[in-house]
C-alpha cells in the first residue's frame, strides 16, 4: 500500500491487506434478485488520471453548509442512495493541487464506495445523495465537511478544503443476499480451496459502522484479528451467515439489516435501535 494514503484509506475505502496471490477482483454478481435489475454501464477509461481532468461545467449545486458540486457530465436514472455500493474513479486534492487520496495512488482504475456509512467524511455522503451513475463531478468540501480542524497529520492541513473529482462508473450488485444481509465479495482468493463451514474458526480483520456511528470498531487499531467460531454465542446473526464459505485472503463487504443484528433494542451507545451494520472484512485464516 502506498504510504501516503495509508492513514486515510485503511479506515475508509480499501483496507488492502498484503496476501493477495491468486485473488480475483471485481467478481460478477450471482444473486438472481439483483441480476434482474438494470445497471447503467460506463466504460472505464484506460487512463484513469486523464479521465478526471475537469471540463466545462454544465450544472451546479450549493447548500447552506458550503458543499458545492459542479457537473461536467450528467448521468440518468435514479439518484444514488444509502446502502448502495458504487464503482468510483476519483481523486482528492487540496486547494494548491496536492493529491492526497484516489484510486490512482493504488494503481487501480476504480475503487468501491458504500454510501451512507461514513467511509469517508460527512461531505461525501451528503454529496452522493445528489449523484447518479454516469455523473462526472467536482465536489468542493469545506473543512467542516472534510477533515476539519485536526486535518490528517502530514497529509491534510487543519481547516483545509477538499476538492474531489469523481466519476460514478456503476452500481455494484451484491454477490449474494442471505435473509436480508447483503454480501459483496470484492476480492476472492481463487487459489485457496478451504472454505469456512459451521465447524470452522475464522480469523479476520474488520471495520464496523452504522449510519450514525461510523467506524466505531476497527480491529486494525488493536493489531489483532478477531477469531470467530460459528458456535460462539453473541455474534451478529447476519455476520455469521455472511462468513460461511469465506476463504483466506477474501475481501468482503457485508451490510446487515437490524433484524439480523441488534434489532429494535440496539447496542448500548454504539448502535441505535433499528440500525443496520456495515462490516469491511479481510479474512486472515480459516481453520
Amino acid at each position: 500500500m502506498k504510504k501516503i494514503t495509508s492513514m486515510v484509506l485503511i479506515a475508509s475505502l480499501t483496507m488492502v491487506a498484503c496476501d493477495t496471490q491468486g485473488i480475483k477482483k471485481d467478481p460478477v454478481a450471482t444473486n438472481d434478485k439483483q441480476a434482474k435489475g438494470k445497471s447503467t454501464k460506463v466504460v472505464i477509461a484506460k487512463d484513469a488520471v486523464e479521465s478526471l481532468k475537469p471540463k466545462q461545467v454544465i450544472a451546479e449545486y450549493e447548500d447552506k453548509q458550503g458543499l458545492k458540486i459542479h457537473w461536467f457530465e450528467q448521468g440518468d436514472g435514479a439518484f444514488l442512495k444509502a446502502g448502495e455500493v458504487v464503482k468510483l474513479n476519483y481523486d482528492v486534492r487540496l486547494e494548491d493541487g496536492t493529491l492526497v487520496d484516489g484510486n490512482q495512488l493504488l494503481n487501480r482504475d476504480w475503487l468501491p464506495f458504500l454510501i451512507g456509512y461514513g467511509l469517508q467524511t460527512k461531505g461525501w455522503d451528503l454529496a452522493f445523495e445528489k449523484l447518479k451513475v454516469g455523473d462526472f463531478v467536482e465536489i468542493i468540501l469545506p473543512s467542516t465537511l472534510a477533515r476539519g480542524e485536526k486535518g490528517v497529520k502530514g497529509l491534510i492541513p487543519p481547516n483545509a478544503k477538499n476538492i474531489l473529482h469523481i466519476r460514478v462508473l456503476d452500481r455494484i450488485s451484491p454477490t449474494r443476499i442471505i435473509d436480508g444481509t447483503k454480501v459483496w465479495l470484492l476480492e476472492e482468493n481463487e487459489a485457496e480451496k478451504v472454505k469456512a463451514s459451521e465447524t470452522s474458526t475464522v480469523d479476520f480483520h474488520y471495520m464496523v459502522s452504522t449510519p450514525t456511528n461510523p467506524k466505531y470498531d476497527i480491529s486494525y487499531r488493536r493489531n489483532q484479528p478477531f477469531s470467530m467460531r460459528f458456535s460462539d454465542f453473541g455474534i451478529v446473526k447476519g455476520l455469521k451467515k455472511a462468513m460461511l464459505n469465506a476463504k483466506r485472503a477474501d475481501k468482503i463487504w457485508i451490510l446487515v439489516p437490524a433484524s439480523e443484528a441488534y434489532g429494535e433494542k440496539g447496542l448500548v451507545d454504539l448502535v441505535k435501535p433499528g440500525e443496520s451494520l456495515f462490516y469491511d472484512v479481510f479474512v486472515m485464516d480459516v481453520r
